[in-house]
């Protein structure tokens, strides 16, 4: 089985982080490549950021399909794209705020997100409402570390771990959900930190979508994530004619 997982950002620094955590879960036999786009942004901390990563993660999940990806991940946890890569992916497509929700439902009755900056946390409570999640979802936490900082300042564990714990205070909730990519490598030692269970998304993406794989279920193709109609695009999308 081959999960390619894809940072939508173009930090390769960020991706090999990534692609260590999601190989670490994956079970034997299970071949994980993770990558980052050729063009887009440095980290994704906006609206803006997200729409111009998402051309970037779609050729990415074209050049899956022609080195036989059996699933993706987006390593990103807006999932953005997530959507426009179901249509063109012959596997299923698992995002990691959506696996990371779905999984830290599983531990208890609530859960609390801990992200990055506060304008994200929208988002996330979108998300959140979008898999189904709005009561379940007790409370979105910001820690105002930006993505990029996430692997180089010194504090960001110990800020990330008192957010984690307060928002369990704050909240009521059982576990925490990490909302970054970028804290994945972050969640055993938090987990321990804390006393409660820390959801990383890169994980459980990884692990959802080699369940999927596993048992033959892909995406429906009958209706609206059926291959988009072809039609020309132009300028520097001109490429994306193709893409199928």
């Amino acid at each position: 089985m081959f999960i390619k997982v894809i940072n939508p950002n173009t930090t390769w620094s960020m991706t090999a982080t990534i692609e260590a955590c999601a190989r670490a879960v994956a079970g034997p036999g299970t071949r994980v490549e993770a990558v980052s786009p050729e063009m887009g942004p440095a980290s994704i901390e906006s609206h803006y950021d997200e729409s111009l990563a998402v051309p970037g993660l779609l050729a990415e999940i074209a050049k899956g399909e022609e080195d036989g990806a059996d699933g993706y991940v987006i390593a990103c946890f807006g999932d953005p794209g997530l959507d426009a890569a179901r249509e063109v992916a012959t596997g299923p497509v698992v995002g990691i705020a959506e696996a990371a929700m779905h999984t830290a439902s599983f531990l208890g009755r609530g859960f609390s997100v801990v992200t990055t900056l506060g304008r994200t946390t929208g988002r996330a409570r979108d998300l959140a409402e979008r898999y189904g999640f709005r009561d379940a979802c007790r409370g979105i936490h910001a820690c105002e570390i930006p993505v990029l900082d996430l692997e180089t300042d010194p504090d960001a564990r110990k800020i990330i771990t008192e957010a984690c714990h307060e928002a369990l205070e704050t909240d009521g909730s059982d576990a925490i959900v990490l909302g970054c990519a970028g804290m994945a490598d972050l969640c055993a030692r938090i987990s321990a930190d804390i006393g409660a269970p820390v959801v990383d998304g890169v994980a459980a993406a990884t692990l959802t979508v080699q369940s999927l794989v596993t048992m033959g279920l892909t995406t429906g193709k009958r209706g609206e994530f059926a291959p988009p109609p072809p039609k020309p695009y132009t300028g520097i999308l001109k490429g994306f004619t193709t893409i199928r």
